[in-house]
């Protein structure tokens, strides 16, 4: 009795610990790439090709496309930006009456002045 206890203690530990080292692997952030090359093993984490992560470094102030982008969502036909500088972006365009100017903050969001 004491001998296939044993015996079925170590086939549980066996497939347990078959079950767990793929998982394991798996983890891991390695990929086997085929390609121009030849065959290569890359590290996810390392790839430069490979961009999820959020940028910190980006752009502190208003983007001047969204300026734009906000100024035709308002109704603005037409609209260009006609002057930038650090603190604001003016933004022209034609409305119904007539042309018409607005003016947005260079922060980030581009709040209307």
């Amino acid at each position: 009795m004491h001998q296939s206890l044993q015996f079925i203690l170590v086939g549980l530990a066996a497939i347990t610990g078959l079950t767990i080292s793929p998982t394991i692997a798996a983890a891991q952030d390695l990929e086997l790439r085929v390609g121009p090359g030849g065959l290569g093993v890359y590290d996810r984490d390392r790839d430069p090709d490979r961009y999820d992560r959020y940028d910190r470094r980006g752009r502190r102030g208003c983007d001047p496309d969204d300026a734009l982008d906000i100024a035709r969502s308002e109704g603005l036909r037409r609209a260009q930006i006609i002057r930038m500088s650090p603190r604001s972006i003016v933004v022209q365009g034609m409305t119904r009456r007539g042309p018409e100017r607005m003016t947005f903050a260079n922060q980030r969001g581009c709040p209307e002045i």
